[in-house]
């Protein structure tokens, strides 16, 4: 940006009367495009008389944002080739899409994309018949639609998709709509507060633009309804400079935004030159816009009796035009297109005037065709260290580790050293408690709000974001890589779930990007879990929930990665994996406490590049069939598992018992259900297809059911997981109250193999009373019996 040092220059004079005619023309024409999306499937210019033949059967899609969407994007358009600025155009408000989709068409970026769909009568065809229609594009601005980065089909995440993607792209501008609904969610809500955390030397700017348009489906909106005080203190109190729009007539209109914009862009621009020339000044007050114009603006004003411009009947199909509704309701629909005078705005082959194309930004400078919003365009390889230099030095198993995040810690420390501008550690407060301190001794905390003496970690510029809201912290992340970046959400594990909508979009949006030519992959959404449902000693009942995994394996296979990693070095190895990884959503499920250790860092290589596999040093079937499996998955149920081996081995020294681990949660899916999963003779290989498998699992039993169900031995897996059973306990006592400690594994043994006969019988038994005495113990010291807390591997 080009810096200026005095606001008062601000050019505040009206618009030309031939500039004010272009820019209704091109809302106008934006306008037109968008009625004929949500009706038209022929006749698109209106060269003859309107039939219900030219109508679509299904006429569905949202009318009310559109107009002043299109009124946002036409005037962002004057001020982009005004300013030479570098935007993009983030549509907040549900199913705007008739906007983007009319705003990005006129300005060439969708033709580019779709052919098809020229600027020409066939082309406007084409448009208009594909939006909401099978086979066609959603009624959101949804990944088909050029220059979306935001699916915006669900509402309350586009201002923190904007900050994110602001975060170290220092000349990029995020035009941010927000609907006056969405600005009611609680996500959006609290994004207000990112301005907090943007550094203005070395990110860009966001612009808010409150579109306050009264109504949500049928209700009124809250802020539309506050007095206009209130509303400007409000968004004072919040640190912005709120910047009225307000009214109905167009030509005012015209001037009123035309002049907040020209106030806006010398705000943002003196808040860059101020960061440069005065650094270390006191946080900025942003510009912010709030529009504030009738819900559905320049549609019909009546129909039937009932007031419809300006009311929330205007939210969706203002208009019902088919051969059951009055026949003037087709009349009107004419006249409403008509009154956008088309005539006076395409040519006679359906081409927008030369003269009113002028509106528009030219190559890369079009909204549609920003580069950040096509993030894989812009994606620069992590530059990763070698993660086996981070290796826990395993001698033998079982050796007791300083926890499996803290050791990864140090190897995220260095993948952010490394990356100094496309790499950011996310997270809800929590970056110190997960145990990745580590990260602290080269970056801080962003921060540029007030600091005290006693703060640690804060600063204007640094490479980890923490807010106490795992909404804005997915929110900024998913901003970030989808702008071509790459980074790392880290999270308790029971409160992940707060976001499971959001994942829920982002995985959607992966989907459907890799169905579409144009677009190109994105860095993977990495999100590491731990404070696990095992570890929460102090914390209790409400901080243990393994079941966002269960959440997570809904979504489609191509896109989603499931990893329980049993110990630090197969932790660093999925890691290193994971970060390197494109257009996945990679879920980690690791523990922070020290625990044993397993496997050498040569070993977990190998066994992570399996992804499921036999520890031969824990088993003893290696020359005949074994008796039983017992299979694990995760730190906590490993430990159980070879716990219960090792009692095993001690009283039936002839049993054969065969030991496997699951690191990739999915390798269970048969292969043709995901692409990680086993043949069927590979899985029957390794869990035979008539032994017993006693499995361990760190989260809810069915799951595993549920990816087993059709293998040959599916009747003989018995799994033990978290069946919802927590209290403040310690450790090893939430294993028992899951019945997942190592004596109900081994009585589960001696259940399904009755020739173990009086033996098992005997064992069992003072397993039971083993339990009573672990409960008794517990309940008179607060800690696990010695035997549990210093049990050791033995081979």
């Amino acid at each position: 940006m080009t810096m200026i040092t005095d606001i008062t220059s601000i050019d505040n004079a009206p618009l030309t009367g031939e500039c004010l005619e272009k820019l209704d023309a091109y809302w106008r024409a934006a306008n037109y495009l968008s009625v004929g999306q949500l009706y038209l499937c022929d006749n698109p210019l209106l060269e003859e008389p309107l039939k219900i033949e030219h109508l679509k059967k299904m006429q569905l899609g949202h009318w009310g944002t559109t107009p002043g969407q299109n009124f946002i994007y036409t005037h962002l358009n004057r001020i982009i080739n005004r300013y030479d600025l570098n935007m993009l155009y983030i549509s907040g408000p549900g199913h705007g899409g008739p906007a983007v989709a009319a705003g990005t068409y006129l300005e060439g970026t969708y033709s580019e994309v779709y052919p098809e769909v020229s600027q020409d009568r066939a082309g406007m065809k084409n448009l208009f018949k594909r939006f909401s229609f099978p086979g066609g594009v959603s009624s959101h601005a949804s990944p088909q639609t050029p220059g979306s980065m935001h699916e915006g089909g669900e509402l309350g995440y586009s201002l923190s998709h904007a900050f994110g993607a602001v975060l170290d792209n220092p000349d990029l501008i995020a035009a941010c709509v927000v609907g006056d609904g969405e600005a009611e969610t609680g996500p959006l809500a609290t994004a207000w507060h990112s301005n907090k955390f943007l550094n203005p030397l070395t990110d860009g700017a966001v612009l808010p633009i409150l579109h306050l348009n009264g109504y949500k489906i049928s209700n009124p909106t809250v802020l539309a309804r506050i007095p206009h005080i209130e509303l400007e203190q409000l968004f004072h109190g919040y640190g912005y400079f709120p910047l009225f729009v307000e009214g109905s007539d167009p030509a005012i209109m015209h001037q009123a935004m035309a002049a907040a914009l020209e106030q806006a862009v010398h705000f943002l621009k003196q808040i860059k030159y101020n960061a440069i020339e005065h650094p270390g000044q006191e946080r900025p007050k942003w510009p912010m816009i709030i529009l504030n114009s009738p819900k559905g603006w320049t549609g019909p004003k009546v129909v039937d009796g009932k007031q419809i411009e300006g009311t929330f009947r205007s939210h969706q199909i203002p208009l019902t035009v088919s051969e059951s509704s009055p026949e003037s309701h087709l009349q009107m629909l004419e006249s409403w297109m008509k009154s956008y005078r088309p005539g006076e705005l395409f040519d006679t082959n359906g081409c927008l005037k030369k003269e009113i194309a002028e509106i528009a930004p030219k190559g890369n400078r079009r909204m549609g065709a920003n580069a950040h919003t096509n993030g894989g365009l812009l994606l620069r390889e992590l530059i990763l260290p070698d993660f086996q230099r981070y290796a826990f030095n395993v001698n033998c198993p079982g050796i007791m580790g300083e926890g499996d995040v803290h050791v990864t810690g140090r190897f995220l420390r260095d993948v952010t050293l490394l990356n100094p501008q496309n790499f950011r550690v996310f997270g809800p407060d929590e970056t110190v408690s997960n145990k990745l301190e580590a990260i602290f001794e080269t970056t801080s905390r962003q921060w540029n709000a007030d600091i005290n003496i006693n703060d640690e970690y804060l600063a204007p510029k640094g490479r980890v974001m923490e807010m106490l809201s795992e909404h804005q912290c997915e929110g900024w992340l998913e901003g970030y890589l989808l702008t071509g970046r790459h980074g790392l959400f880290n999270c308790y594990e029971a409160f992940i779930h707060i976001v499971d909508s959001m994942f829920n979009q982002h995985a959607k949006w992966l989907k459907m990007t890799r169905e579409i030519p144009w677009r190109r992959k994105i860095a993977s959404l990495n999100i590491l879990l731990t404070s696990t449902v095992w570890r929460q000693d102090h914390n209790g009942f409400t901080h243990q929930d393994p079941g966002f995994i269960d959440h997570v394996i809904n979504k489609k296979s191509e896109i989603v990665r499931v990893y329980l990693p049993p110990d630090s070095n197969s932790l660093l190895s999925v890691m290193a994996h994971c970060l390197g990884s494109k257009h996945y959503v990679n879920v980690m499920v690791a523990g922070k406490h020290p625990s044993p250790q397993w496997l050498s860092m040569d070993e977990a290589v190998v066994h992570c590049s399996r992804g499921i596999g036999v520890w031969d040093w824990a088993s003893n079937d290696q020359d005949c069939d074994p008796d039983i499996v017992m299979a694990c998955c995760g730190d906590v149920p490993t430990l159980e598992t070879l716990a219960a081996v090792s009692i095993l081995r001690e009283h039936f020294p002839d049993l054969k018992i065969r030991v496997v681990n699951v690191v990739d949660l999915l390798k269970l899916e048969r292969q043709s259900s995901h692409p990680h999963g086993l043949n069927d003779h590979d899985f029957d290989a390794l869990f035979t297809v008539d032994k017993p498998v006693i499995f361990a699992f760190h989260g809810y039993p069915w799951l595993i059911h549920r990816l087993t169900y059709n293998r040959t031995n599916n009747n003989n897996i018995h799994v033990r997981g978290y069946k919802e059973e927590g209290t403040i306990t310690t450790s090893f006592d939430m294993t028992v109250l899951n019945e997942m400690d190592r004596f109900h594994l081994v009585m589960d043994v001696i259940d399904r193999l009755p020739h173990l006969g009086s033996k098992g019988l005997y064992l069992k038994q003072n397993l039971m009373d083993k339990l009573v005495e672990h409960k008794q113990y517990i309940n008179m010291n607060g800690e696990d019996m010695p035997e549990i807390k210093n049990w050791r591997w033995k081979a």
